[in-house]
């Protein structure tokens, strides 16, 4: 017999094909019901997964290897196992004293860079001697002038650790800590971080707290402070788009992470509209992400991500600077999933989702307290939450392979599929004529308030399980749950009572000529606003002070009411 006459084998995809219809009808006849099951990004999820998943392969177009095109697998070839992610736990407390003594331990309890949460009258662009001392303090550290900035850092070397700063526009708190850095003779080239809330259109949507001017007015100060950024402090990541805040108010991660691309693209476009070259300023471009519970729909919604962006900036903008097409990113344990409700659970929900983030390639990140639901973290739960990434990274060996998920057939199949999703709704921002008129418009705030509900009803009906409200519930004293103490109220009045000390010990025509330039910059395209601001802290202007001259000449934040 020739060979032409021996038999055929089965190849090794009719072997598969065999073996999986097999498995099929053994599992129907078993399951009974079988009930789609989908994620929060509405995507179903099949019960198994196996090559025939992905007929197409075509593993270096999609996936191809760490540091280079497409970079699903991590923007550095050594991704972990070469530096791990920088461990920035954000930080905010009572006085600037309060906070340095904080931080200082944090840092001794392993965390490698920091971050710094200003007080919610900050975050409304208000002195503290403007409001009652009793709400100072409670959420974060009041800094309103370069003094409080001085003491937050102090011994703390700026031209050595990276900072966050939670500083919505206009940006006193980097003007501030420019002005501390040049009187330490610090060089600006050497300082380093990210303006963590630089991104004003998320403000406009889903974070009302943090705007502080109008929606024209933050854009104009966001670009010229991006302008002189990229000149004096080359080192400082200008741009953070903040896919959290979008995620936090309701927006599924498939939506969050369009949403947050089309913000990108916004930004991108109007820097390139200001001059600017992508191939440099798209490298300071960062992004920070919340990390849901929801573990293998985060890993991929993050590799999804990562390859979109690469090949976005691409073809949108034309970059070959590898570094430009880098995704930078941050991402901290979502706060949303956590539960007042049997809190010491929190522990279990931050490693999970720390864990989606580590496996999702992140760059570096902040875990929740188990008592952040409560409170701004008590000092031993924020001890617990550096220690949990110490305990993942040194004990769990998360560092040890890059992309340890990838070619995993679930992983990869859910991740094609978070990449059409995510296109789509790029897709819808681009039809309304980008980020910018689709915030203005209200289309954004109605999907994700169409998304938030979705979910919430899933959670009151019990479709979604939240152990502790509404399944494996416990009678609880609450009054036994872990709080933090409220600032005293002494040191309160005695920082107004400093403030007042500071504002009356200034050279008032100095300081009034400093406010009056930087008025004349808010009214002319011709003078950068932001070196102006740093000239009036400077002079001693205070954050209220500056606010309150931009506001006045660009426009006071008002919500954007959605019919």
């Amino acid at each position: 017999m020739n060979n032409i006459d021996k038999p055929t084998s089965p190849t090794r995809s009719d072997t598969q094909q065999a073996a999986f219809d097999t498995w099929q009808q053994n599992y129907d006849a078993l399951i009974g019901e079988d009930k789609p099951v989908k994620n929060r990004s509405g995507i179903e999820v099949k019960p198994l997964y196996w090559p025939g998943s992905d007929p197409d392969g075509a593993y270096n177009e999609k996936l191809g290897f760490p540091g280079a095109d497409p970079m699903t697998r991590g923007i550095y070839p050594t991704m972990h196992r070469g530096r791990t992610w920088s461990q920035r736990q954000l930080i905010g407390l009572g006085r600037p004293v309060d906070f340095n003594g904080r931080i200082k331990k944090i840092l001794a309890s392993g965390a490698s860079a920091l971050s710094i949460i200003p007080c919610n009258s900050v975050y409304r662009g208000i002195d503290c001697d403007e409001v009652e001392p009793e709400i100072l303090g409670t959420c974060g550290t009041i800094i309103n002038t370069e003094e409080d900035m001085d003491i937050c850092l102090a011994d703390i070397p700026i031209d050595e650790i990276s900072i966050g700063l939670n500083d919505p526009s206009p940006f006193t708190m980097l003007a501030q800590m420019l002005v501390v850095a040049e009187k330490r003779g610090i060089d600006w080239k050497k300082v380093t971080g990210t303006s963590n809330q630089s991104d004003y259109i998320s403000h406009f949507v889903a974070n009302h707290m943090f705007y502080r001017l109008s929606l024209q007015g933050a854009r104009r100060v966001q670009l010229d402070t991006a302008a002189y950024l990229a000149e004096h402090v080359p080192n400082w990541n200008a741009f953070s788009i903040v896919g959290q805040h979008m995620q936090q108010a309701g927006a599924t991660p498939a939506q969050a992470m369009g949403l947050t691309l089309s913000t990108a693209i916004q930004y991108a476009e109007d820097c390139k509209a200001r001059g600017m070259d992508p191939e440099k300023f798209l490298e300071r471009f960062t992004f920070f992400f919340d990390i849901s519970i929801s573990f293998f729909e985060e890993v991929a919604k993050f590799r999804a991500g990562r390859r979109i962006w690469n090949r976005l900036v691409s073809d949108r903008f034309g970059v070959t600077n590898p570094r430009a097409k880098r995704f930078k990113f941050h991402a901290q344990t979502s706060g949303c999933d956590l539960t007042r409700q049997q809190p010491l659970n929190n522990i279990a929900r931050v490693t999970i989702q720390a864990m989606a983030g580590i496996l999702g390639g992140l760059q570096s990140m902040h875990t929740d307290g188990y008592d952040e639901v409560l409170s701004t973290p008590t000092e031993d739960s924020a001890k617990v939450a550096v220690s949990t990434q110490n305990i993942l990274k040194h004990e769990a060996h998360l560092c040890d392979v890059i992309d340890p998920l990838g070619g995993s057939y679930y992983v990869e199949s859910l991740t094609d599929a978070m990449e059409v999703e995510i296109l789509n709704v790029i897709a819808e921002i681009d039809a309304e004529g980008g980020m910018f008129k689709a915030v203005e418009s209200g289309f954004v705030q109605e999907m994700i308030g169409a998304s938030a509900l979705e979910f919430q009803d899933q959670v009151d009906s019990g479709e979604q399980i939240v152990v502790g409200v509404n399944a494996f519930k416990e009678d609880e004293d609450a009054s036994a749950r872990p709080f933090l103490k409220r600032p005293s109220q002494v040191h309160m009045k005695q920082q107004v009572e400093q403030l007042k000390k500071i504002k009356a010990a200034r050279d008032p025509a100095l300081l009034n000529n400093a406010l009056q330039e930087l008025r004349q910059a808010a009214r002319s395209e011709d003078i950068n606003v932001f070196a102006a601001e740093i000239d009036a802290v400077r002079a001693g202007a205070t954050l209220g002070e500056i606010v309150k001259v931009l506001r006045d000449e660009l426009g006071f934040g008002q919500p954007l009411v959605v019919a």
